[in-house]
């Protein structure tokens, strides 16, 4: 490391995350407790298709977990569950009544009125136009429209990191949404797929944050990047941790931020501060700004996200909590309406819930 760069951060392995006491910024490493097993592959910084590699993996792993996808948006399902009532029995005189009432399931599930009057307005034309004859079909062209636009949309699902190390991620959001955790998470899915992982507490608002970092880079066996003071600026924190990203050897360094309301214009400044503070270490970084939106709250997130998008462009999202909702149809409402992929969804509590998005699986866990 070059003493000149970073003479205020301090190495100490083992740590307890509640006794450090170094000035201004630390660095903690895991103890071995904390470290996750084997990966399914290691790639030193100097290898060339890494970020490739590990895009396959993940997108591997989403394949192999359809059940965790399916049972996350049982509620979505079970509310949906009424089409395929309509369409047992369906025949062409009651076309009408047959489709309003699929419209209105749709919108009970939060697909929101401009994308379900688009489907549903497709499958009369092709119903009264003799496409479609039968109640299955009908159900196989919903589906089809759903993942046609999911895929048009929003087609980069996977994480876009690059090719030079390290990739940088910036984790934003609103206060409650599950960032800091959502973070954690994904620094563990990440690490068991062979990633060097760093991660760095740019949450300097709320007091709980550094702790509850350091608390998810012990679980997941992880170095981490934390402002000791403080007034600490958040845009430093991260600085900090990119330098110590590169010189040492890190795959990605993972950035927390801290959480905004998107109408608190200071705040969301801040946010761009981070940004051009990390693009000065690493240009071209960040790689990703993934923001966590709280998939309880519905529609309700189309205005955050296109506030966020707007001050610091947004590539790509996270929807958390849909294993406790029944409103998994805003995860078509917000791709149709903002043309953001969503990156990774939330399907329960566990740590290997936060589960890369896969379009196909996901249309075929809620209209199951």
């Amino acid at each position: 490391m070059a003493a000149a760069s970073l003479s205020h951060l301090s190495f100490l392995s083992n740590p307890s995350p509640r006794s450090l006491i170094v000035p201004s910024l630390r660095l903690t490493s895991p103890s071995r407790k904390g470290r996750v097993g084997g990966s399914r592959f290691r790639c030193s910084a100097g290898q060339t298709g890494f970020f490739t590699r590990l895009g396959r993996l993940l997108k591997e792993k989403a394949k192999s977990d359809v059940e965790k996808v399916f049972s996350g948006f049982s509620k979505t399902r079970d509310n949906l569950a009424v089409i395929d009532e309509l369409l047992l029995y369906w025949n062409l005189a009651e076309t009408d009544r047959v489709l309003d009432e699929l419209e209105e399931a749709l919108l009970v599930s939060d697909f929101g009125p401009r994308i379900t009057i688009k489907i549903v307005e497709s499958l009369r034309d092709d119903i009264l136009s003799g496409k479609l004859k039968s109640g299955s079909e009908i159900k196989d062209a919903l589906k089809k429209n759903v993942l046609e636009l999911l895929k048009g949309k929003g087609s980069k699902t996977e994480l876009q990191l690059g090719f030079r190390k390290p990739a940088v991620i910036m984790i934003v959001g609103v206060n409650g949404g599950g960032k800091t955790t959502s973070l954690g998470k994904l620094a563990f899915r990440l690490k068991n797929e062979g990633a060097k992982i760093l991660m760095a507490a740019g949450d300097t608002f709320r007091a709980a944050a550094s702790d509850q970092l350091e608390i998810w880079a012990e679980r997941c066996g992880c170095e981490i990047v934390v402002a000791e003071k403080d007034n600490a600026k958040a845009s430093s924190v991260l600085s900090q941790a990119v330098k110590k990203g590169k010189e040492g050897g890190f795959d990605i360094v993972l950035c927390d931020t801290s959480g905004r309301l998107h109408t608190n214009y200071s705040l969301m400044e801040e946010l761009i501060a981070c940004k051009k503070a990390v693009k000065k270490v690493m240009p071209g970084a960040p790689n990703e700004i993934l923001q966590v939106l709280d998939g309880t709250t519905g529609l309700n997130m189309l205005p955050q996200a296109r506030e966020f998008n707007d001050v610091v462009g947004i590539t790509g999202l996270i929807l958390t909590k849909l294993d406790g909702s029944a409103r998994g149809g805003c995860v078509v409402s917000v791709v149709d309406e903002l043309g953001i992929p969503v990156k990774f969804v939330g399907v329960g509590e566990g740590l290997e819930d936060l589960q890369p998005f896969d379009p196909e699986a996901f249309v075929d866990a809620i209209f199951s």
